[in-house]
């Protein structure tokens, strides 16, 4: 009897026309054919370059942006200047000699000006310089400079 069991799982289609044979086939490389897909090494080195392509890109683009920002900031400034040395060039009276601030809003954002007057070697002519400010920053965003005639209106 123990002989009979010892043999279940070992006879052939042969012995047995209606037993099914079940024999594990290691996974063995045949020569003729090449191997294919991808090693899990593969797959992790090639998952790292994509993300650290990803990465650099992300980093691409929030440069951008914070160049784009500066950018406007600068030209915003640059016609907040623009107007104040328009108004002072245009005004009834020629403005006195030193240094006047005031506030301007442009674009949604608060301004800051410098206006900074002094006469040139020429007796008839004054200089006006011009720093804007965003909010309270210490660093001018835009400077300006031109030139107003004393009997100019």
């Amino acid at each position: 009897m123990t002989a009979h069991f010892a043999n279940v799982g070992r006879r052939s289609a042969e012995t047995w026309p209606h037993a099914v044979c079940f024999h594990p086939s290691p996974i063995t490389h045949h020569p003729s054919r090449p191997q294919t897909g991808f090693t899990l090494v593969e797959v992790l080195i090639a998952l790292a370059v994509v993300a650290l392509a990803l990465l650099a890109l992300a980093r691409a683009a929030s440069v951008q942006v914070q160049t784009f920002d500066a950018l406007r900031e600068r030209t915003l400034a640059g016609w907040v200047a623009a107007n104040v040395l328009a108004d002072t060039r245009v005004a009834a009276t020629p403005p006195a000699s030193g240094r006047s601030d005031g506030r301007a809003t442009l674009a949604g954002r608060d301004w800051r000006w410098r206006r900074d007057v002094e006469r040139t070697p020429d007796s008839d002519i004054l200089r006006i310089d011009v720093q804007v400010f965003l909010g309270d920053a210490r660093a001018p965003s835009a400077t300006l400079s031109g030139f107003r005639g004393e009997g100019e209106q």
